[in-house]
């Protein structure tokens, strides 16, 4: 299956590199987002930049299918491709001269992942609305358990030790 204009998006804790290529591996455009709902807000207006609707949504690779934005993408009814970080790394070595690893350089690879082997690669199942139902909560309970500040012992906050 031959795509027009693929997405990679490299997930980072705070932030996400986002790559389009066209048909021909070029770099059609390329964006910085955060992981947040103005994150979730500028990516969809990056993709209807470069052509996408509802007939034709542009298909998303990422390595990690966690966060805001990526629970937002899910919603969207497009082709999402949770490619696995190994994977990228032996396309990134196959293509890429330089070893180095780069945020910017690896949404292109999952983007190009997407152009060119598509048909090797199944997009994740859509959510029933009982998992989505479920989702919510469960991010809710996980984010605030990460943001917990840790809990000082009573003892040695009055200097025993």
């Amino acid at each position: 299956m031959k795509l027009t204009i693929t997405c990679g998006i490299d997930w980072a804790e705070d932030h996400h590199d986002v790559a389009l290529v066209d048909e021909t591996g070029k770099l059609v455009a390329k964006q910085r987002i955060k992981d947040d709902a103005d994150g979730f807000r500028r990516l969809p207006a990056l993709l209807a930049e470069a052509g996408d609707c509802a007939e034709g949504p542009i298909p998303v690779a990422v390595e990690t299918a966690r966060g805001l934005v990526f629970a937002g993408l899910r919603t969207t009814g497009r082709k999402v491709y949770s490619i696995n970080p190994m994977a990228v790394a032996r396309y990134r070595e196959r293509h890429r001269s330089a070893r180095a690893k780069s945020d910017h350089a690896d949404a292109m690879t999952l983007a190009d992942v997407l152009r060119t082997d598509t048909d090797v690669h199944r997009p994740l199942p859509a959510d029933s609305e009982l998992v989505r139902a479920i989702a919510v909560p469960a991010r809710a309970q996980q984010d605030t358990v990460c943001n917990r500040a840790p809990i000082r012992s009573p003892r040695k906050a009055e200097g025993h030790h």
